[in-house]
């Protein structure tokens, strides 16, 4: 089909030409029918007179999928200052049953739960499909920031043989008569990469079985891992996220139009950094709170947001208590981590810090846990032979978006999200 999409227009007046997409909505007034068609791209203006014409497409529903005929003619009041006239209509489908709710509509007036439970169409509603248009491009910045930087892109195994990645809850299931676990997230795997490529990196699900039923926790969803070799400490690991986090941002600046309304953050050249120790008192939490509660983290974001100007800030120095066993502790002062939270808009979207790399330390860390090396042999292998001193961290795709986009739950943002009670469609 030699089709146009409907932004491509405005190149074509005077031109007949096709288009093809959903109906978005029929507009029958007396004497013409405004047929608006909507494709990928956005919405088209077809004018229909002819009677015949206008009698067919009043026994078409909404959503049904049709491809125009029509001549390109110039009407400023239309989407995009043009229009089609002389329009041919002709189905490109059977007739789409009725909708449970509208889509012309500017909001999307049923409740989440509900959208949820019609993803296949709310989705197509432009609200919904512009988060999923920025997620993509959120991952397409930060793909491209860290190929700028010489990291090389990896894929890791999702099905793994032990639950050893964290403390989290892990997804059990049945591997050919054997037990097997889903990865809470490809740490392991991205480290040993670091002895191959030396800078990797990873976008892909990761599954955490948290009984967490809140505006921010999802079951299944997307990380953006990244790991570097040969770096002094965790500062340095903070400096590539930075300029990733950039990354991201500009590639969602770049989406235009779509994205004229959102709030999109500035990335300071240097971003605010302040110790786990200094953040508990901007805070007004205890001195020995183990850990940052939500309501500490808009606490921190407020202050950042105030003396630096900043919408992103660090944290770093995570007590050793609350950070996995392959943490790099603060040198002088091991109570103290060399790991950092990166917060955004006074929620914590990025985890990472500098890791152990001598095989020596993992055998005294995984002591110190009460734990066997045996489990992590495998894992430990890269460390028997060489390893450099090295660090990452991972970001939470959904998380970010939602930031993005101000949306107040995570599953606003996510196609179709897992969690405690979802598991369809």
């Amino acid at each position: 089909m030699q089709r146009i999409l409907s932004v491509e227009l405005p190149r074509h007046v005077g031109a007949r030409i096709t288009i093809a997409g959903w109906i978005h909505r029929r507009r029958l007034l007396k004497s013409v029918c405004f047929l608006i068609v909507r494709d990928a791209s956005g919405l088209s203006q077809v004018v229909v007179t002819a009677p015949e014409l206008r009698a067919h497409l009043e026994t078409l529903p909404e959503e049904t999928v049709v491809a125009v005929e029509g001549l390109v003619t110039a009407n400023p009041a239309a989407p995009g200052g043009v229009e089609l006239t002389e329009p041919a209509v002709r189905l490109l489908g059977e007739p789409a049953q009725p909708t449970p709710f509208d889509l012309y509509r500017p909001v999307l007036s049923p409740t989440l739960p509900t959208q949820l439970d019609h993803a296949p169409l709310s989705l197509r509603h432009p609200s919904r499909s512009r988060a999923l248009r920025v997620s993509a491009a959120a991952a397409a910045g930060f793909r491209e920031g860290l190929d700028a930087l010489g990291f090389t892109e990896i894929h890791t195994p999702k099905i793994v043989a032990t639950a050893t990645e964290s403390g989290a809850n892990v997804f059990a299931l049945d591997y050919f008569g054997r037990p097997a676990y889903l990865a809470q997230s490809p740490q392991f795997y991205k480290q040993q990469m670091v002895g191959v490529f030396e800078r990797v990196y990873e976008v892909g699900p990761v599954f955490r079985a948290e009984p967490s039923d809140t505006t921010r926790h999802l079951a299944q969803y997307t990380s953006l891992d990244a790991e570097l070799g040969f770096i002094g400490d965790h500062r340095d690991v903070m400096a590539v996220l930075r300029e990733t986090v950039a990354s991201m941002v500009a590639r969602v600046g770049a989406l235009g139009a779509a994205v004229a309304d959102l709030d999109l953050p500035e990335v300071p050249a240097e971003i605010p950094a302040l110790h786990f120790s200094e953040a508990l008192k901007i805070a007004g939490a205890p001195a020995d709170e183990p850990d940052l509660a939500p309501a500490h983290e808009r606490a921190i974001g407020e202050w950042a947001k105030r003396e630096h100007g900043s919408e992103f800030v660090f944290v770093t120095g995570y007590p050793m208590v609350k950070r996995p066993f392959y943490t790099h502790p603060e040198p002088g002062d091991e109570r103290w981590s060399n790991s950092f939270d990166l917060l955004f808009r006074g929620l914590e979207m990025v985890t990472g810090g500098q890791r152990l790399h001598r095989y020596s330390d993992y055998l005294a860390a995984l002591a110190a846990h009460g734990e066997s090396a045996e489990p992590y042999e495998p894992y430990l292998q890269a460390f028997r032979h060489g390893m450099p001193p090295h660090g990452g961290f991972a970001i939470g795709l959904e998380r970010f978006v939602a930031r993005i986009t101000g949306a107040q739950n995570i599953r606003e943002v996510t196609a179709y999200p897992r969690d405690l009670h979802r598991v369809t469609p």
